[in-house]
């Protein structure tokens, strides 16, 4: 699947292109060839090995984590996800530098819209996000490298769709057709005047909703500058309504009670372990009493999984730029928001929707991989 054009797109050339289209499917071919062979090194050659040597199976995620990282298979497939991941970024990150005087040039042309765009002065970044390239993104969500910079979102638009193959359609939109889906299905009498989308980078679930609460007034945070100039154009070029602003989701600056619905969608895994409890009282102080907090997170709760897939899943931690994946998989983030105030608050697994005004979704079982499910902890003031 081709992504969706849109104006404010580094779009490639040919070359670019080609490069593009190789790194896909060198990605494509390890996620289905290469990927499922660790499984096989794991029950010929690794668990025979550790129940040699300890008499026992392994019994926690940390021990057959590091019996893994022994196999010359396992260490050769990571290679190659670190290597496919690099490549990804590098090739995107030249095609938006050939192009980034033009593109901050049409972003600033996008005045009049729909869309506001609010900068704070002086803002500090959070270690958690200046201390390290997030999934291995040049420069993660807060670089800034020029004057009206807009290369983060840049390449973060393109690299985001690359990285999950097209798969969560042509607008990147998916978690947001799925999570509009969810709330119909759980919160059916649910009409905001006002919805909160925290971290939203350049907006791709923030314009999914909005094609599904068209009379509801929306606004949007990130911590990123040049990440927040796109995501405006971006909304401009798309001709839809939202207000983008800079802030931190630990702090915000708008009123008590101010939102009918606030939503994020992978935000805690790209924070921190201090971070998430004041992510989630914020949430309870900005809620309207009725209000509904729906935050979807990576298809994983460890809990729900075999050591095998916990393993494989928290690679993304020690090798990816993800340093939190692990810590937001295994924490009790049910607790976590009874704590902040939500009495009710619930998690589970929504099945993929891509018809979410037809077709709603409510909690499924859990599954063995979560490849088709994504996973979002609930609750209402």
């Amino acid at each position: 699947m081709r992504q969706m054009a849109h104006a404010m797109m580094a779009v490639p050339d040919h070359d670019e292109w080609a490069r593009d289209s190789f790194i896909t499917s060198f990605k494509s071919h390890i996620s289905v060839t290469v990927t499922p062979g660790n499984k096989v090194a794991m029950e010929r050659r690794v668990l025979p090995a550790f129940r040699k040597e300890k008499g026992r199976d392994p019994a926690s995620r940390g021990e057959l984590r590091k019996a893994m990282e022994k196999d010359s298979y396992h260490q050769s497939w990571g290679s190659l996800m670190r290597v496919a991941q690099e490549q990804m970024w590098d090739s995107i990150e030249g095609s938006v530098s050939r192009q980034l005087p033009d593109l901050i040039k049409t972003a600033k042309a996008m005045k009049g819209g729909r869309s506001t765009l609010r900068l704070a002065e002086g803002i500090t970044l959070p270690r958690y996000l200046s201390e390290i390239d997030n999934h291995c993104m040049p420069g993660s969500y807060g670089a800034e490298v020029c004057d009206d910079d807009v290369r983060a979102g840049a390449i973060y638009d393109r690299g985001a769709f690359a990285y999950h193959l097209g798969a969560r359609g042509a607008a990147h939109d998916a978690n947001g057709r799925v999570l509009a889906a969810f709330l119909k299905g759980t919160y059916p009498k649910l009409q905001p005047k006002r919805i909160l989308d925290m971290g939203c980078s350049v907006g791709h679930m923030t314009t999914g909703l909005a094609n599904y609460f068209p009379d509801s007034e929306i606004h949007a945070i990130d911590i990123g500058p040049a990440m927040l100039r796109y995501a405006h154009a971006r909304a401009t070029a798309l001709g839809v309504a939202i207000h983008f602003a800079q802030q931190s989701a630990e702090k915000t600056d708008y009123p008590d009670g101010h939102y009918d619905l606030i939503v994020s969608s992978n935000l805690f895994h790209e924070t921190s372990r201090t971070a998430a409890p004041a992510i989630l009282q914020e949430c309870h102080r900005l809620l309207r009493k009725g209000g509904v907090v729906a935050h979807m997170e990576v298809p994983v709760r460890y809990a729900d999984m075999a050591l095998y897939n916990q393993v494989m899943r928290g690679w993304q931690t020690y090798y990816n730029g993800e340093p939190f994946w692990d810590a937001v998989c295994a924490t009790d983030m049910d607790a976590l928001a009874r704590k902040a105030g939500f009495a009710d608050a619930r998690s589970g697994y929504v099945k993929r929707s891509a018809d979410p005004v037809n077709d709603p979704r409510t909690f499924a079982d859990a599954p063995s991989e979560g490849n088709d499910y994504r996973w979002i902890l609930t609750g209402t003031r």
